[in-house]
């Protein structure tokens, strides 16, 4: 394979559109406020996606380091456990990811406040101690926890914070549905590897809950994520164009089937790359939905 083939197997392409979608959420948030900071936006969209593949590149590498990754895994093969790209390399380029989005944040910090601060080296941290460190929370079952919250929560209201500089109710509870997706993308994940993570000592949430709850729960959260969306609608803060996510539904009825019935790589394969593509059109979606209705106290 060539070089940029491999690398972009190494960034993990299919994830990364839960960096892009939560930018765009809070963002058209902003926009229904009348701001807009264009380049706090793209400053915050490259920021989310030097973070997403830094923490996969740190993924892969302590992955391989720690004996998950074998070769009868059913997912693609990983660059470091599969020997096409140094230890070393694919180290280097994780530190350069997360340079990278820390100099995205350094722009933030000066236009949004000091704040941004905490919350870049947070979200930095919970992408190296996914699978790194002495105690990985990814190997204890708390991997979607941590995926809700900073590719939900932080993501949406950070988005909206650098371009307006104050957080409304509204802010989080758009977040929910975000966040619920981009949980079940790695839900996917974990399902597709239970049993060779199981072997490797890997106790993910897959692992704890097994095959049937765990699909049970990834149901759940594309579910909740299409119930939540238009709560601030229904709180009566914002308008019913919250519901025109709801479109995605049949694409989020077949992936729950898919999931639901399919055991082998290919198929799951295909529905983590599904899950991405829902949560992008979702989120696309939302945000044309929030910016027609037209925004916050609408």
């Amino acid at each position: 394979m060539s070089a940029v083939r491999i690398w972009v197997m190494a960034a993990r392409v299919r994830t990364l559109p839960a960096a892009v979608a939560p930018v765009l959420v809070g963002t058209s948030l902003a926009l229904g406020a009348d701001h807009f900071h264009p380049l706090a936006f793209v400053a915050a969209l490259l920021g989310a996606l030097f973070i997403q593949v830094g923490t996969n590149l740190s993924n892969d590498y302590s992955d391989a380091r720690r004996g998950a990754d074998t070769e009868d895994r059913l997912g693609p093969v990983r660059v470091t456990a599969g020997g096409l790209v140094p230890p070393s390399q694919v180290l280097l380029a994780t530190y350069v990811s997360f340079g990278l989005a820390v100099g995205c944040g350094a722009y933030l910090v000066a236009v949004a406040g000091w704040e941004l601060i905490a919350v870049g080296a947070a979200s930095i941290l919970a992408g190296v101690l996914y699978t790194g460190g002495p105690r990985p929370y990814g190997y204890e079952g708390l991997g979607e926890v941590f995926v809700f919250l900073f590719f939900g929560i932080v993501a949406v209201a950070g988005s909206y914070f650098v371009q307006v500089q104050r957080l409304p109710w509204q802010a989080f509870v758009c977040a929910v549905p975000v966040g619920l997706l981009a949980s079940a993308i790695l839900v996917v994940n974990n399902v597709r590897d239970l049993e060779t993570d199981r072997r490797a000592g890997k106790r993910t949430l897959a692992v704890r809950l097994g095959r049937a709850r765990t699909r049970r729960l990834y149901a759940g959260m594309v579910t909740g994520a299409f119930v939540t969306a238009p709560l601030p609608w229904a709180f009566g803060s914002m308008s019913a164009w919250l519901l025109l996510p709801w479109l995605a539904i049949p694409l989020a009825l077949r992936l729950v089937g898919v999931v639901r019935t399919r055991t082998d790589g290919p198929a799951l394969n295909g529905a983590l790359a599904g899950t991405g593509g829902l949560q992008l059109l979702f989120c696309l979606l939302f945000a044309a939905g929030i910016l027609a209705g037209g925004g916050v106290g609408s």
